[in-house]
């Protein structure tokens, strides 16, 4: 088994590479579009358990949850149109953060995002965490998600996110599958990095759980879209004074069952107009961004 790697406190220690962004922008900002729906756990669906996490925190045991299915099945039936709108209608390009088994059973939803103009990356084959998944297993995920979305879309992903823990294999198993240009299993700064991955620099491009809608679930820091964007928004002002002398980067999580619904989208519109309004926002696909450090940055 791979020995877990040390960990980083200091990071760039307050001196991050000398990188200017694309139209003089002081954030890159990198919408996340997390597209799941049809790889969570289901009963109707042949697994042993349901999802418990939704709306209302209860989970169905020995029999199909109808409630739950239909929670999720909303998210690419109507949360979708809505986030996709609101991108298009601000000029802004995301990553579609996509299941390998969701974009298997709507293959239509992820060629529709590449004919936007997004990306569509890899989220896992299931909505599973690794932590202490077996390589043999995580192995055959890896290349599960990559074919579906190639067969999907036509374009091979270039981006990994792992639904919650990462294990001690991913970033090696994902070297060796090979066409990876970066991970974003961290949450460690508000800048890309390198990590040494048997021997070779690999690029994270970390991603964050506070300005994302998962928050409106569970633990119920966002009541109404308004609470979401006052402190997205907050975030990216903060980021925008510092990148007026150093690079800045803020990512931004969304769910199609979660910030698609009609109570919350307001937030996302209300974001968006903002970032517009004030400037200084390059609203990126992340293997843009990753694209653009790598160009830029000695590993």
């Amino acid at each position: 088994m791979t020995s877990a790697p040390a960990r980083d406190f200091r990071g760039y220690g307050g001196h991050p590479p000398d990188v200017a962004w694309p139209g003089q922008a002081r954030v890159a900002v990198s919408f996340v579009v997390n597209f799941e729906e049809g790889a969570e756990l289901s009963v109707t669906d042949g697994d042993e358990r349901n999802e418990g996490a939704y709306e209302a925190v209860e989970e169905i045991v020995g029999s199909p949850d109808f409630c739950q299915d239909s929670h999720f099945e909303y998210g690419p039936r109507a949360g979708w149109r809505r986030v996709a709108g609101l991108l298009a209608a601000h000029g802004a390009q995301a990553t579609l953060n996509a299941c390998g088994r969701a974009v298997e059973r709507s293959p239509w939803l992820a060629r529709e995002a590449v004919s936007q103009g997004h990306e569509v990356s890899c989220h896992g084959w299931r909505w599973e965490r690794h932590a202490g998944m077996s390589e043999a297993v995580e192995r055959r995920a890896i290349a599960l998600t990559v074919e579906a979305i190639r067969a999907a879309t036509g374009v091979a992903p270039v981006g990994w996110h792992t639904r919650s823990a990462a294990s001690l294999n991913t970033r090696r198993l994902l070297k060796q599958h090979g066409g990876f240009l970066y991970d974003s299993d961290a949450y460690s700064d508000d800048l890309p990095f390198f990590v040494e991955v048997e021997g070779e620099s690999r690029l994270v491009l970390p991603y964050a759980f506070d300005t994302n809608d998962m928050n409106f679930f569970r633990t119920p820091r966002f009541v109404t879209g308004q609470d979401f964007a006052d402190y997205v928004i907050a975030a990216f002002d903060r980021l925008w004074r510092e990148g007026a002398s150093a690079p800045r980067m803020l990512s931004i999580g969304l769910h199609l069952r979660m910030i698609g619904r009609p109570g919350r989208i307001g937030g996302l519109e209300t974001i968006l107009a903002h970032m517009r309004q004030r400037g200084g926002a390059w609203m990126a696909r992340r293997d843009a961004i990753a694209r653009h450090w790598l160009a830029n940055v000695e590993a």
